[in-house]
C-alpha cells in the first residue's frame, strides 16, 4: 500500500505530507552548496586568500556532488531509506560544522568536499523515497514538492544565510545552515516512514545494470544540456544586468528574488503536466528557453524586455526538474544509483554552463553566455528527436498507449 493512501481528498490520492518533509532536506543542502558564492570577500579575508581561492571552493563542491555523490550512495544502498538519510544528514552536518570552525583554507576545502558528497547522495535517496511514498499518478507532483526544496534554496535560502554572514560573520552562516540541517533531520525522524530499500535494489550489480541501457545515457545528456542551457544566463545575470542593461547594484538582487518566484510557480506547473507530458514538456520548455535566450541577448539593453525575458529563463529552465527525473525513471528505474547520477549530470550543465559561459565573455562580451545557453538549447531539443519519433511510430502504427506510457516516449 502507497503511503499517500492514508491521505486522500474526495477519493484522490495526494502528495504525502512526508514529501514535504524530504523537500526540508533538499533545502538545506541547496542553502548549503550556495552560500560561498554570497560570502566571497568575507571569507577570503576570514581564511587569508583571494576571492579566486574562495571560488575554487564552489568547484570543489560541484566536483564532490558529481565525482563523489554516487560512490556515498552506493554505500548506503542496503540501509532502509530513513536511516540512509539520517546517515546523510550525519555526515553533511559534520561537513557545515567542520566549515564553521575551520582555521585555514585546507579544512575549509575539505569540509566542502564533504558536504558536496553527502548533498548529491541525499538528493538520490530523497527522490527514489518520494517515488516509493507516492501513487503513479501524483509522482510528478511530488517530484516537484521534493523539488521546490531546490528552488526555495535557490529564492529563501541564499538571501538568507547571505545577510546572516555579512550581519554576523560568515562562520554564523555556516552555523544557521547547520540548525536547519538538524530541524530537517528531526522531521525526517518523524515524519518519514521506515519502508524498505526500493524494490529490485540493493547490491551495486543491480543498481548498475540500468546504466547498460544507451538510451539512458542520450536521456541523462538531455538533463545536462537543460540546465548548462539555463546557468550559462543565470551565473553572469549580475553583470548583464549591471552593465549591459543598466540597473544599480543594489536592483539586481530583488530582480534575482523575482527570478525565483518564477522558478517555484514552473516548477509546480511541470510538477501537473511531467506525467502525462514528459518528453512535451521538455520540448516545449526546451524551446521557450531557446526563444528566452536569444531575445535576452539581443535586447538585454533595453530594461523591460531584459527583466521579462529573464523571468521567462526563469519559468521554463531548472523547472524542467519534475520531468527530467520523470524521464530517467521511466528510462531506468527509481533506485538511488540512478537518481544520484543523474543529479551529478545535473551538476555537469551547472559546470559545463557556468565555465564555457564564461570563455564566451572574453570573445563575445557578456552577452555571449546568453548565446551559448541558447545554443546548447538546440542541441538539448536536438536529443529528445529519438523520443518523439518513438512515440509517432506507436501512434503511426494504430497502437493506441495509455496516458502514462505516453510520456515514457
Amino acid at each position: 500500500m502507497f503511503w499517500n493512501e492514508r491521505f486522500r481528498t474526495g477519493g484522490r490520492p495526494v502528495v504525502p505530507r512526508a514529501v514535504y518533509v524530504l523537500a526540508a532536506g533538499i533545502f538545506a543542502m541547496v542553502t548549503s552548496e550556495f552560500v560561498v558564492a554570497g560570502l566571497m570577500p568575507q571569507m577570503a579575508d576570514g581564511l587569508g586568500v583571494g576571492v579566486p581561492q574562495i571560488g575554487y571552493l564552489i568547484t570543489a563542491f560541484a566536483v564532490a556532488m558529481a565525482a563523489g555523490g554516487p560512490f556515498l550512495t552506493v554505500a548506503v544502498l542496503k540501509l532502509r531509506p530513513k536511516n540512509a538519510l539520517m546517515a546523510l544528514f550525519a555526515i553533511f552536518l559534520a561537513g557545515n560544522v567542520l566549515a564553521a570552525l575551520a582555521p585555514h583554507y585546507g579544512v575549509m576545502l575539505a569540509a566542502r568536499i564533504v558536504t558536496g558528497i553527502a548533498s548529491q547522495a541525499f538528493f538520490g535517496v530523497a527522490v527514489s523515497l518520494c517515488v516509493q511514498l507516492t501513487r503513479p499518478e501524483v509522482r510528478g507532483r511530488a517530484i516537484a514538492v521534493t523539488m521546490n526544496g531546490l528552488m526555495l534554496g535557490t529564492l529563501l535560502g541564499l538571501p538568507l544565510a547571505t545577510v546572516v554572514g555579512e550581519r554576523f560573520g560568515w562562520r554564523a552562516a555556516f552555523w544557521v545552515i547547520s540548525g536547519i540541517t538538524v530541524l530537517a533531520a528531526f522531521a525526517t525522524l518523524a515524519g518519514v516512514p521506515r519502508l524498505r530499500p526500493a524494490e529490485g535494489g540493493g547490491g551495486f550489480r543491480e543498481e548498475a545494470a540500468a546504466f547498460r541501457n544507451p538510451r539512458l545515457w542520450l536521456v541523462l545528456s538531455t538533463s545536462t544540456l537543460i540546465i548548462g542551457a539555463t546557468f550559462s544566463a543565470f551565473s553572469y545575470f549580475n553583470p548583464l544586468l549591471t552593465e549591459v542593461t543598466g540597473f544599480a547594484a543594489g536592483t539586481v538582487p530583488l530582480l534575482l528574488i523575482g527570478y525565483g518566484a518564477a522558478t517555484v510557480i514552473g516548477n509546480t506547473v511541470v510538477g501537473r503536466l511531467a506525467d502525462r507530458h514528459t518528453v512535451g514538456v521538455q520540448l516545449v520548455g526546451l524551446t521557450l528557453n531557446f526563444l528566452f535566450l536569444a531575445g535576452f541577448a539581443v535586447f538585454a539593453h533595453l530594461a523591460v524586455p531584459a527583466v521579462l525575458l529573464m523571468l521567462g529563463i526563469g519559468l521554463v529552465g531548472v523547472t524542467m526538474n519534475p520531468a527530467m527525473v520523470t524521464r530517467v525513471q521511466r528510462t531506468a528505474n527509481a533506485r538511488p544509483l540512478v537518481n544520484t547520477v543523474h543529479s551529478s549530470f545535473i551538476t555537469l550543465g551547472v559546470t559545463v554552463g557556468s565555465s564555457v559561459g564564461g570563455l564566451t565573455i572574453d570573445s563575445v562580451g557578456l552577452r555571449g553566455p546568453l548565446w551559448l545557453g541558447a545554443g546548447l538549447a538546440v542541441i538539448g531539443i536536438g536529443t529528445l528527436i529519438p523520443d518523439l519519433l518513438r512515440g509517432r511510430s506507436r501512434t503511426s502504427d494504430g497502437v493506441r498507449q495509455p496516458a502514462r506510457a505516453q510520456g515514457r516516449s
